[in-house]
């Protein structure tokens, strides 16, 4: 069991009570086994319910608040697991919350969008809202050693790090479970968010943001290329990113005419599923995107990092017109750090042109010869 950073909060809170704890995630990044391990830890009397029981569905979107306190009665914690699936969750949640002195409510979510269309707008002011994602290097580091990290960054890198491949021995059973996920899991709560029709096509899109990360995206070349129109792929996106698949980066400016800054640089919070959606699972000698890979698992790894430590930044990327380009631009309390990501030895140095725009700017190379600080570090106190 690799311990999650974010279960001690959620354990304080859960404590301290008086507000509903939601914990949104991609589906299968573990948040039913976070909650199951926090709640066995306690002498709380607990009730479980899965969105995918009928009467669960019923009562607890029904706004009938004697039926909300007759199913809760004689309980301390209340578990709703995939509560973006219940109609009206965020209404009936709150009533509890507000009526209900002393229940303490759990509920899950392998989508942010759809829940917090029906939880989290309800419950402004009345939830604590964490995210959970595959695990982060800085959750590895708590069992393992800094040798074993980096022995085993080129597995991360192709296999990912969603739990259940920690657990298997083999490449065929990793690669196995990564093409049942991509192929049961990972559209499923798009495809019914978005009411889509045209699920291929979704499909199509991933492989297309796939062979493309760490470049800038076109939504009118992406459309042109799937015969959709530039405003449905970017409402695509947008599913894709309120489910945990990707991310996106926006260009950093501070309005100097040769920065670019319209366009976006998608990337997965996952390389096992970006591999996967382009049919490559080879080893990384065996590969020519060994560098983008880099790219992408470092720039998900920190936004990681700074999330599971309460930071407050901002991530970007930068480049000019005239091709002088930056992987990360961290902007954290008025200090700019900027980042290159290299999996090979080589360190190139600042482009004069961000270094002349931003002179106190802070700037490293990151290789695996010097990431743990990076993403596995301690948050600056």
């Amino acid at each position: 069991m690799i311990p999650r950073l974010i279960a001690s909060r959620i354990a304080q809170r859960l404590e301290a009570g008086g507000k509903a704890i939601l914990i949104f995630g991609a589906r299968q990044v573990g948040k039913t086994t976070l909650v199951q391990t926090l709640l066995q830890n306690t002498s709380y009397r607990v009730l479980t319910m899965t969105a995918d029981e009928g009467a669960v569905t019923e009562v607890l979107s029904s706004r009938d608040l004697n039926r909300l306190r007759g199913l809760v009665s004689g309980y301390d914690v209340l578990f709703v697991d995939e509560a973006q699936r219940v109609p009206e969750i965020g209404v009936n949640l709150k009533l509890l919350v507000d009526n209900v002195p002393g229940l303490r409510i759990i509920a899950t979510g392998s989508s942010s969008l759809h829940l917090a269309s029906r939880a989290q707008e309800p419950l402004t002011g009345r939830a604590w809202t964490y995210r959970l994602h595959p695990i982060a290097l800085c959750e590895l580091a708590q069992l393992r050693t800094p040798y074993e990290l980096s022995r085993s960054l080129p597995q991360r890198l192709v296999f990912g790090s969603y739990p259940e491949i920690f657990a298997l021995e083999s490449d065929a059973d990793k690669r196995e479970y990564l093409g049942n996920l991509v192929t049961s899991y990972l559209y499923k709560d798009v495809v019914e968010i978005g009411n889509l029709r045209y699920s291929r096509r979704l499909r199509d899109l991933l492989r297309l943001l796939a062979f493309q990360i760490g470049q800038e995206v076109s939504l009118s070349e992406l459309g042109a290329q799937l015969q959709m129109s530039k405003e449905t792929v970017a409402s695509y996106i947008d599913l894709l990113e309120q489910s945990f698949v990707v991310f996106r980066l926006t260009g950093f400016s501070r309005n100097l005419r040769k920065e670019v800054s319209k366009r976006d640089k998608i990337f997965f919070w996952d390389t096992g599923v970006r591999n996967t959606l382009i049919g490559n699972l080879k080893p990384l000698d065996m590969r020519n995107d060994a560098g983008s890979l880099w790219e992408n698992f470092m720039i998900a790894e920190r936004r990681k990092w700074i999330e599971y430590h309460s930071l407050l930044a901002n991530v970007y990327f930068w480049r000019t017109y005239t091709g002088a380009e930056i992987d990360l631009v961290e902007d954290r309390d008025g200090q700019l750090a900027a980042y290159e990501y290299k999996w090979s030895a080589k360190s190139p140095r600042a482009p004069l042109s961000f270094l002349d725009a931003y002179p106190e700017a802070i700037y490293e190379v990151i290789t695996p010869e010097n990431y743990l600080a990076h993403v596995v570090g301690p948050a600056p106190q």
